[in-house]
């Protein structure tokens, strides 16, 4: 890799930011472009090449099954019925929402727990940078929904946990600077 490249790639990865639902229009990605987005993920460090992952994508009519099912969840979990419609509507907002899914081997002889969510969080990082890359703006969600019985059983398969929703679109507003991160020096030291 030349010096431009190298430039080019810490400009993308130092430049990532999170863009909300309500920032996020038409057109999402397309399928052969979700694929893209795919095989990126699947270059994140993957001890004994488990892939303990894999993604759920939800567009066009999928989306109003979806927020029916956020709705639910939101009633279930004690919300009145004002605040389970704007999880509906929130959920209908993206043009693209892909569920992540942990595939975690507890017994695994070799990886470790902790290697294998490692993975996962790599994956994610790496799927939400080639998203910005092709010109999408793209949020990982999770909280409470997450965590849902109704949603896990409609997304997750036996084993498999819902981490949260990845919700994909065209960018309408650059949200960068939102939260400040501390700087690097306050968040590495050396060990000696």
């Amino acid at each position: 890799m030349n010096a431009t490249d190298a430039n080019l790639v810490l400009q993308a990865l130092m430049g990532r930011h999170s863009i909300g639902q309500r920032y996020l229009d038409d057109p999402g990605p397309s399928d052969d472009e979700l694929l893209t987005l795919t095989e990126a993920a699947l270059r994140a460090p993957d001890h004994a090449a488990l892939v303990p992952f894999r993604f759920r994508a939800v567009r066009g009519a999928a989306r109003a099954r979806m927020a029916s099912l956020f709705e639910q969840a939101a009633l279930a979990a004690g919300k009145d019925a004002e605040g389970a419609v704007l999880d509906r509507e929130r959920a209908l907002k993206a043009p693209v929402t892909v569920a992540v899914i942990a595939r975690i081997d507890l017994g695994h002889p070799q990886v470790p727990a902790h290697e294998q969510w490692a993975c996962v969080g790599g994956a994610i990082a790496h799927f939400l940078l080639a998203a910005q890359a092709l010109g999408y703006g793209a949020k990982m969600l999770s909280g409470a929904k997450a965590r849902s019985a109704l949603l896990t059983s409609a997304f997750c398969g036996p084993g498999e946990t819902l981490v949260g929703w990845i919700a994909l679109g065209t960018p309408s507003l650059d949200r960068r600077a939102k939260h400040l991160k501390p700087a690097a020096g306050e968040v590495i030291d050396f060990w000696s």
